[in-house]
C-alpha cells in the first residue's frame, strides 16, 4: 500500500515538474514572440521597400520565423494542456481523496497559468496577422501607384494629392505602430508583476496550509495573553477601590 502511495506521489510530482518546465519555456518564448512582432512592426514602418520586397530574403525570413514560432507555441500550449488533463485525471484516482483539496488548488493554479498564456498568445498572434495584412495592403497601394507612374509618366495634380494622402497614411501608421510597441512593452511588465504576485500568494497559502498547528498555537497564546490582561486589570481595579475605601475611612 505504501509503495503504491509513493509511486502515485512520484507520478504527481513528475507531472508538476513537466508543467512548470513547459510554463517557463512558454513564458520565455511568448516574450520573444512579442518582441519579434514589435521589431517586425518597426522595420516595416521605417522602410517602405520592405513592403515591396516581402517575398525577398529579409521580409520572407522574418515572416517564416514568426510563422515557425507561432506553430511551436501552439504545440507547447497543447502539450501543457495535455499535462493539465493528466493532473486532472490523477485527482480523481482512488486513494488520493485525502489530499484532493491541495491537489485541486495546485491544478487550478496551473490551469490559470495556461489560460493566461493562451490568451496572451492569441492576442499577440492576432496583432501580428492584422499588421501583416495592413502592410500587404499598403504595399499593394504603393505598387499600384508606382505602376501607374511608370505607365503614364505623368505626375499630374491628382497623383500628387494621392501620394500626399498616402504619405499621411504612412505617418499615421508609424505613430500607431509606436503606440502598439509601447502598449506591448507595458503589458509585458504588467504580466511579469502579476506572475510575481501570484507566486507570493501561492507561497503564503502553501505555508498556511502546511502549518495549521502553528496558526492554532499562536491563536491560543493570543487568547491567553488577553485573558491574563483582563485578570490583571480586574485585580488592579479591586486593589485601587479597597485602597480608596481605606483612605477615606
Amino acid at each position: 500500500m505504501s509503495t503504491n502511495m509513493a509511486t502515485s506521489s512520484n507520478y504527481w510530482e513528475d507531472l508538476r515538474k513537466q508543467a512548470r518546465q513547459l510554463e517557463n519555456e512558454l513564458d520565455l518564448k511568448l516574450v520573444s514572440f512579442s518582441k519579434l512582432c514589435t521589431s517586425y512592426s518597426s522595420s516595416s514602418s521605417k522602410d517602405q521597400s520592405t513592403r515591396d520586397s516581402r517575398t525577398g530574403s529579409v521580409g520572407s525570413s522574418q515572416d517564416n520565423m514568426l510563422v515557425a514560432m507561432t506553430t511551436e507555441l501552439e504545440q507547447q500550449l497543447a502539450n501543457l494542456s495535455a499535462v493539465n488533463d493528466k493532473m486532472a485525471e490523477y485527482t480523481n484516482t482512488p486513494g488520493v481523496v485525502s489530499h484532493n483539496a491541495a491537489l485541486m488548488h495546485t491544478l487550478q493554479r496551473h490551469r490559470d497559468i495556461l489560460q493566461d498564456y493562451t490568451h496572451e498568445f492569441h492576442k499577440t498572434k492576432s496583432n501580428f496577422f492584422s499588421l501583416r495584412e495592413r502592410e500587404d495592403l499598403l504595399g499593394s497601394v504603393h505598387r499600384d501607384i508606382e505602376s501607374y507612374k511608370s505607365s503614364t509618366g505623368v505626375n499630374n495634380r491628382r497623383t500628387e494629392l494621392f501620394l500626399k494622402e498616402h504619405e499621411h497614411l504612412r505617418n499615421s501608421d508609424s505613430l500607431i505602430d509606436n503606440a502598439i510597441s509601447i502598449a506591448m512593452a507595458t503589458k509585458e511588465n504588467i504580466t511579469f508583476q502579476r506572475g510575481m504576485f501570484k507566486s507570493i500568494q501561492t507561497r503564503v497559502t502553501t505555508l498556511a496550509n502546511r502549518f495549521p498547528t502553528i496558526n492554532s498555537l499562536i491563536q491560543k497564546i493570543n487568547l491567553r495573553k488577553r485573558r491574563d490582561s483582563l485578570i490583571l486589570g480586574g485585580v488592579i481595579g479591586v486593589c485601587t477601590i479597597l485602597l480608596l475605601l481605606y483612605t477615606f475611612h
